[in-house]
């Protein structure tokens, strides 16, 4: 199974969310267990609503998982075999709810298991006939970065809102006319979202005035490194003396009168601030990307340029004779026992702290470590 494919993509023609919701849990099997079984409920719940509404049963306001359950099985909708798988993946879930204990991956295996029977006898007796369901699939673990267990509740919250809202557009129409809309809603609508890499799920959204900023999740608490924001550099110190805007997480939803936190700043502050921050994000998605892309290797960042550091490169001392024109940075380099390119921070713009070193000596100090990388290469 290839990264853009996905077991359950043949449910797409009957409903595009559910389908999401099938990728998600799948993606969670062998990341957190605890959270496939848990999101699971929600899958086999909506699937119980699309068939008591195809066969115009009543049900009460309100009405829980084991109540539809039971609902449908009371009126002989509901086999012996479907009726157990349904019971195993509400009975796992509601442990895996409640329960601390440690989730196994064969449970998980198990209610993947139980959710291929319910599906199977939902598109076989209620969806187009023009669909025909694979056999079972074991899921396997996925070679590439995995999603962070808080990153897949996120995911995971949003699929379920997203298939929730489309029951909900389309309760009060005839079981006919519910697979018709659905199978033409697939066809015609958007297609199919992509797989988002693992850290880029949207978190939160930042605003100011008008403007909206997307978080993604692997910067949720990023530390908002003062030297990275040119223009806000100052604003920053002050607001983290006031211990505000230190970490990604700490900023307010609506950036708007952040400056009241200090002194002698204005809304022109909180406005800079943001477009930096909107540079900030967009570098870090960069880099992020590069990590993924070249796994194991050391860079060195600055701004939104950076280089690869070699064996050999990473071996070069820091010496006045290797890098010239900046005596004073290489001393108090060398002061703290960093003597070779390897022990530099990733992110260089943090040299900028040292005295009388402003970021003009460390620019100067990278354009010398990208000369010394192409000629070592």
């Amino acid at each position: 199974m290839d990264k853009q494919s996905y077991f359950y993509q043949f449910l797409e023609p009957i409903s595009r969310e559910l389908a999401l919701v099938a990728r998600e849990l799948e993606i969670s099997i062998f990341t957190s267990p605890r959270t496939m079984l848990t999101h699971a409920r929600v899958f086999v719940e909506t699937i119980l609503q699309k068939v008591i509404q195809a066969e115009k049963i009543q049900e009460e306001p309100r009405t829980n998982l084991k109540e539809r359950l039971d609902l449908l099985n009371d009126n002989g909708y509901l086999i012996p075999e479907i009726k157990d798988a349904l019971h195993h993946v509400r009975q796992i879930g509601n442990q895996a709810a409640h329960d601390a204990r440690k989730f196994r991956y064969s449970e998980a295996l198990l209610s993947w298991e139980s959710l291929y029977k319910i599906v199977k006898w939902y598109v076989e007796v209620y969806g187009p006939v023009t669909v025909s369901v694979p056999d079972y699939q074991d899921p396997t673990p996925r070679s590439e970065q995995s999603y962070d267990i808080s990153e897949l509740e996120v995911r995971l919250k949003s699929m379920e809102e997203l298939l929730s809202k489309s029951f909900q557009q389309i309760v009060g129409e005839s079981a006919q006319m519910e697979v018709a809309a659905t199978t033409a809603t697939a066809t015609v609508e958007t297609p199919m979202e992509p797989v988002v890499v693992p850290g880029f799920t949207t978190i939160r959204t930042l605003s100011y005035k008008n403007q909206k900023l997307q978080v993604p999740h692997f910067l949720r608490d990023a530390f908002l490194l003062p030297q990275r924001f040119e223009r806000s550099e100052t604003f920053l110190i002050r607001l983290g003396a006031e211990q505000q805007a230190r970490i990604m997480s700490e900023l307010p939803s609506n950036l708007e009168g952040l400056h009241n936190h200090v002194k002698r700043y204005s809304n022109k502050n909180d406005e800079t601030f943001f477009e930096e921050l909107k540079m900030f994000i967009q570098e870090e998605k960069e880099r992020r990307q590069i990590y993924i892309e070249r796994p194991g290797e050391l860079f060195l960042f600055y701004k939104s340029d950076y280089i690869v550091v070699t064996q050999e490169l990473s071996q070069l001392p820091l010496t006045c004779d290797e890098f010239t024109g900046i005596p004073s940075l290489i001393r108090q380099l060398n002061d703290d026992q960093i003597e070779t390119v390897g022990q530099l921070p990733k992110e260089l713009v943090i040299l900028a702290k040292y005295e009388n070193v402003g970021i003009g000596t460390v620019e100067k100090l990278f354009e010398q470590l990208k000369e010394k990388q192409q000629s070592v290469t």
